[in-house]
């Protein structure tokens, strides 16, 4: 709902999700992240047209996959409900809605329209990075050596920080 709230005035938002590093065990699983092969806190991000960060989700565990990330904070159906299209990646194939995802399947066999739409959907979706750079510049979360309880109130107070001294 804050989600929405934040975006319903822009023309397109551009979701993206992130892994916030943190000093855990192997023995912490759910922490775990596959891909980066690092404990973190999944955190999803909104990022506007100019790629400017607009919203924070609540830190889940970084075993959790951005499509379920989405699906629990509610930020497809609440962007749906307002009318804002999302450019999101392929980790939100399936979210139905207004979330746009590139063409799967591999470059080889992808059609040259095809590939045409996912070049300029990359092009828009680079802008989401910088957000997450943004979130990322902040020393404080590089690595996370704190309780994974207060992961969501250091994310939060450094969105506010952020949006205070950027207007």
């Amino acid at each position: 709902a804050e989600a929405a709230r934040t975006a319903s005035g822009k023309a397109y938002v551009l979701p993206d999700g992130t892994l916030l590093p943190i000093d855990r065990i192997a023995a912490d699983r759910p922490f775990f992240s596959g891909k980066p092969k690092k404990h973190g806190m999944n955190v999803q991000v909104l990022a506007d047209p100019f790629g400017r960060l607009l919203w924070v989700s609540p830190a889940l565990p970084g075993a959790v996959h951005d499509i379920r990330a989405a699906r629990e904070h509610g930020i497809v159906e609440a962007l749906t409900e307002v009318g804002v299209t999302c450019w999101a990646d392929k980790g939100y194939r399936g979210a139905g809605g207004t979330v746009r995802t590139p063409c799967w399947g591999r470059w080889e066999t992808l059609s040259a329209g095809q590939k045409a739409v996912n070049r300029s959907q990359a092009k828009i979706r680079a802008l989401v990075e910088q957000a997450v750079a943004t979130l990322k510049s902040w020393r404080l979360l590089r690595r996370l050596r704190c309780s994974t309880i207060r992961t969501t109130g250091l994310v939060q107070a450094v969105l506010a920080l952020h949006l205070a001294s950027s207007t």
